[in-house]
């Protein structure tokens, strides 16, 4: 790299957004290269990332990003996100960019929180929080060996994007705080995602199709390779969905290890976009329940598809191997539709599974949130858009008993499906609520009655 391509910036006393901004800036105008932050503390407002640009941490540099949220009213992006439309570091129809090194961003999740919900287990979020990486639209992006912690919303999120590698990647969230995933793949096409470490409340890898300020799909998600991953999440892991606007294809989860995490692996088909082809493969889980605020409640794997608003069908699930799976859970295995679209072929192999009681109780319930209800809490049930609405009951909409007890594995209401060497270890005597059979099949009959296969 020449003298040219390189722009080292020494930390500065204060907000140093603008010369960091104009180190970028000149770089790309001249043709690309790097912007190295050396060892120390860099405090700054939004930053734009351009085109043949890498903004590079050298080992001992802090990215502190301004914890507050009109900081970077100059960096918004179109796609919303939990009214989320800032992000600390953005970038739009750029290509060839990067974010490396060996630095740290510490995102400052902390000025973001504004309560406790201790009912539910979760802190109370802000209403307004930037995302700390936000990608539209970009081409040949790379983000390598940066260690970011604390984020206050979504850490990673690419959209619309092609060509994206994530490697050696280490997010670091505060695990009460909901909606701070670590990567998220929105409407990508070609992605890998290889040798991350992710610990984080919400969703540890996730990928979905979203709908852009017209309202309709942004694109599909395609060709997307996720391996060598470790993941902690309090909500699921390695997930899919749930929104699912376009469709979803061709995706491998393979060589991932789940642990201290509530669902570790999830495909949820809620929008109309279909999902098809995609295996876990070779994944090492140990699933704990959560308390009700969270989404579903230890399951190895869960998935389901539900139509998110009765005017339009959720898409079908199609063609999904789940394959050497190992590890232990406390709540079951759950494979669930309730829409029209249904799922079939899908094949279960090689699972072994230890099943053992949690000590909240919650697993005893499948869990089908997100749901209609979901979408605007009524005043006088409680809860949180896009998180946990209770009805007149006090109980949270979407969690439903397991009939007849927990099993190991519930499937319901599931056209076409193979499971081949899949073993489960239950304890001894059965604890109370927990159903005598190993698997429970639901399936409709012609009359819409209920039809039991044990």
């Amino acid at each position: 790299m020449s003298p040219v391509s390189l722009v080292a910036v020494e930390p500065a006393k204060g907000d140093d957004t603008v010369r960091l901004q104009a180190a970028i800036d000149g770089l790309s105008a001249s043709g690309g290269g790097r912007v190295e932050l050396m060892a120390g503390i860099h405090v700054c407002r939004g930053l734009q990332l351009k085109s043949g640009v890498d903004l590079h941490l050298a080992a001992g540099a802090i990215l502190r990003p301004v914890p507050e949220y009109e900081a970077y009213a100059h960096t918004s992006v179109s796609v919303i996100a939990e009214k989320s439309d800032r992000g600390m570091i953005v970038a739009k129809d750029a290509r060839r960019i990067s974010l490396t090194g060996a630095g740290r961003i510490e995102a400052g999740c902390d000025s973001f929180i504004v309560g406790d919900d201790e009912t539910v287990g979760t802190f109370i979020p802000a209403e307004f929080r930037p995302r700390v990486v936000v990608f539209e639209g970009c081409d040949e992006v790379e983000i390598s060996s940066i260690h970011i912690s604390r984020s206050p919303m979504w850490t990673l999120h690419f959209v619309n994007c092609t060509d994206v590698a994530v490697r050696n990647v280490t997010i670091d969230n505060d695990r009460r705080l909901p909606n701070t995933d670590g990567i998220v793949l929105d409407a990508c096409r070609g992605a890998v995602i290889e040798d991350c470490r992710i610990s984080t409340a919400d969703d540890g890898i996730c990928l979905k199709t979203s709908i852009g300020p017209d309202r309709v799909a942004i694109g599909r998600c395609e060709n997307i390779l996720v391996r060598r991953c470790s993941v902690q999440s309090l909500s699921c892991a390695l997930k899919i969905g749930t929104e699912t606007h376009g469709d979803v294809t061709n995706v491998v989860f393979e060589d991932c290890s789940v642990s201290s995490s509530n669902r570790a692996l999830g495909v949820f088909s809620r929008d109309g976009g279909r999902i098809s082809n995609i295996r876990f493969s070779r994944i090492a889980v140990e699933c704990r329940e959560t308390p009700d605020g969270f989404w579903g409640s230890g399951e190895a794997l869960t998935v389901n598809v539900v139509d998110r608003v009765t005017e339009r069908t959720a898409g079908a699930i199609e063609n999904l191997i789940v394959e050497d799976i190992t590890g232990r859970m406390e709540g079951a295995i759950t494979v669930i539709s309730t829409s029209s679209a249904g799922i079939g072929n899908a094949s279960l192999a090689r699972i072994a599974l230890d099943q053992q009681p949690g000590q909240l109780g919650t697993a005893r319930s499948y869990d089908l949130r997100p749901t209609n209800a979901d979408l605007s809490p009524k005043a006088d049930g409680g809860g949180r858009a896009n998180a946990w609405t209770r009805g007149s009951d006090g109980r949270v909409i979407g969690l439903e008993h397991y009939p007849g007890g927990m099993p190991a594995v519930y499937v319901a209401g599931v056209t076409g499906i193979l499971m081949n060497e899949v073993r489960f270890t239950r304890p001894t005597p059965l604890p109370q609520g927990w159903n005598k059979n190993d698997a429970v099949f639901e399936t409709a009959a012609p009359d819409g009655s209920g039809a039991w296969q044990n």
